[in-house]
């Protein structure tokens, strides 16, 4: 399978290093290209200490030369980018396209690259995904959503590639400004609540960079446990309350000042803005 990249920046290229270091000795062929050369070179550089080989990662002149060499062309530039890559690919369209771009919808796509090259919309396979930063760590959540041209088959194959840097789940697109609310812009606030916890521990005595092992740790193990157990949330968050202890006079305070509210105005705030990008 040959993966191309457009855009590596931030999220792209976490991406991109994810699905590399997953993939090494598999014969996937990767390519990249971003418009800025001192990129390429330095993500090339980054990916052969993965192991890949130059044959096996391709920096590309230019968009249109990525589009015909690959099978799945991923698109992590920017909104304001996406129209011009899109004009740049719209004669390969037959190939799966995924686009990360926020705000951009899949019927955006379409009618882009129709506007490029009459009928290449309508026929394109195109998937949106929303994934989130600790991609970077293979830690993301990431959301897929496909038009109807793409298969199961070809939905399961890109599917791989974000399963590579943690973990995938199809949502329809309507859904898709909720997962920015609940993961792709959440890893802000728990840093927050991160922040808070180990700034606490230090005005306590203990040293900052432990102070930051065990919060961050806590946070680890928490939403490790959520995902494996099959109690409630609220189950699990009792069960750390015993009557009169320490877990349940913080657990007051929390509520009383207003912390799940404050959670959840923080989330709803993020998918106004998202919806506000969408409608632009």
């Amino acid at each position: 399978m040959k993966v191309g990249f457009i855009g590596i920046g931030n999220m792209g290229g976490s991406i991109l290093k994810g699905y590399a270091k997953s993939t090494v000795g598999t014969g996937n062929q990767i390519l990249i290209h971003d418009a800025t050369t001192e990129n390429n070179l330095a993500m090339a550089e980054s990916i052969a200490e993965s192991g890949y080989t130059n044959k096996d990662l391709v920096i590309c002149n230019d968009n249109k030369e990525l589009a015909e060499q690959a099978d799945i062309i991923i698109i992590g530039v920017k909104p304001g980018a996406v129209g011009s890559v899109l004009k740049d690919i719209a004669p390969a369209a037959g190939k799966t396209i995924v686009s990360m771009a926020a705000g951009v919808s899949i019927a955006k796509i379409e009618a882009a690259l129709n506007d490029a090259v009459e009928g290449s919309g309508d026929a394109a396979k195109i998937i949106r995904i929303m994934p989130n930063l600790p991609a970077r760590v293979g830690a993301a959540m990431t959301s897929m959503s496909r038009n109807a041209n793409v298969d199961d088959d070809a939905f399961a194959l890109a599917k791989t590639i974000f399963d590579s840097v943690g973990r995938a789940e199809e949502v329809p697109e309507d859904m898709i400004d909720c997962v920015i609310g609940v993961s792709g812009s959440s890893p802000a606030y728990t840093y927050m609540y991160i922040e808070a916890l180990a700034k606490a521990a230090e005005a306590n005595g203990m040293e900052k960079d432990k102070a930051r092992v065990f919060a961050c740790q806590a946070v680890i193990g928490a939403a490790k446990m959520a995902l494996e157990s099959k109690e409630s949330l609220e189950q699990l968050r009792i069960n750390v309350c015993s009557p009169g202890g320490t877990t349940i006079e913080a657990v007051k305070k929390l509520q009383a000042n207003g912390f799940m509210d404050d959670v959840i105005e923080a989330f709803q705030a993020a998918v106004d803005r998202s919806k506000e990008m969408t409608a632009q």
